[in-house]
């Protein structure tokens, strides 16, 4: 078994591309990570290079599994054996590669963690950050009863919104480190990949649908201001955003849920959306004596 690390995009996806389109759900996060780096430049996510890999049970074997490190943002592991993420541990600390934790499918994700080095030795703790399920949609239906209002693509008159609400975002779900939410969204208006609920005039809600990469696109974020929620307009735009991307292309279309979020978890599956497999992120913080 082995991993082969590197720096370089292109070697990487020589190697790597084939496996990534052939499982475009389990790799979801993966795929639209390398879009961005290819469309943005390498230091998309931060100052530090982005470490790639992929892993073969043998020489001459298949390529299966594989992994991206964007620092400052966790290790991202996507499809992948449990013994294989165990064996990628170690081997990045090894390396010297900083990883402020880990996120991927949910059994990779906890074996990966066991076996970060600091964390078997008890200088680090491994907390669960963020604990998801990702759904895939299964024959869109509209939301019921309609939310007032309608869809629209997000356009240059929304970037200041968007900013503000992708700033809050991210606050909500607990993301402190530094995002440039103004590039961020300038480059999603850019691809058109946007959409806002309107009513009375005024946008409520929006969400992103992801391009379409290898018959993929990924719904999110979805963000309402707490003060208007309640109101059907995250059901309103996440379908139309859905809607979209199947339009676009898109064979498979994908979104994650926060588990402790019951109502989110419902209503996507109204819409339906089905559950595909449970994903953790998992911060490494120094361990304090008590």
């Amino acid at each position: 078994m082995t991993w082969t690390l590197t720096h370089d995009l292109a070697a990487f996806r020589a190697a790597a591309d084939g496996f990534l389109a052939a499982h475009p759900a389990e790799n979801t996060v993966l795929l639209t990570l390398l879009d961005r780096l290819a469309k943005s430049g390498l230091h998309a996510y931060g100052e530090a290079d982005p470490l790639f890999g992929h892993w073969r049970a043998g020489p001459g074997a298949p390529v299966a599994g594989v992994f991206v490190l964007t620092p400052p943002f966790p290790v991202r592991l996507g499809r992948m054996p449990v013994a294989a993420a165990a064996e990628l541990a170690p081997l990045l600390h090894a390396r010297g590669s900083e990883a402020t934790g880990v996120g991927g499918d949910r059994e990779a994700t906890l074996a990966f963690a066991a076996a970060w080095p600091p964390a078997a030795a008890g200088s680090v703790r491994a907390e669960v950050a963020i604990d998801e399920r990702l759904y895939r949609l299964d024959g869109l239906r509209r939301p019921s009863p309609e939310p007032a209002g309608l869809a629209r693509p997000a356009g240059p008159a929304d970037r200041e919104q968007l900013v503000e609400w992708c700033t809050a975002f991210m606050v909500e779900i607990g993301e402190s480190r530094a995002i440039d939410q103004e590039a961020y969204v300038d480059a999603r208006l850019a691809e058109g990949s946007l959409h806002v609920w309107e009513d009375g005039g005024r946008p409520v809600a929006f969400a992103g649908a992801s391009p379409v990469i290898a018959g993929m696109s990924r719904i999110g974020p979805v963000y309402t201001p707490a003060a208007l929620r309640g109101r059907g307009y995250a059901s309103g735009v996440v379908a139309a955003a859905s809607a979209h991307a199947s339009a676009a292309g898109a064979d498979e279309v994908l979104l994650y849920t926060d588990l402790a979020n019951p109502t989110s978890n419902s209503i996507y599956q109204k819409l339906g959306y089905r559950p595909l497999a449970d994903h953790v992120t998992m911060d490494f913080a120094e361990a304090r004596a008590l």
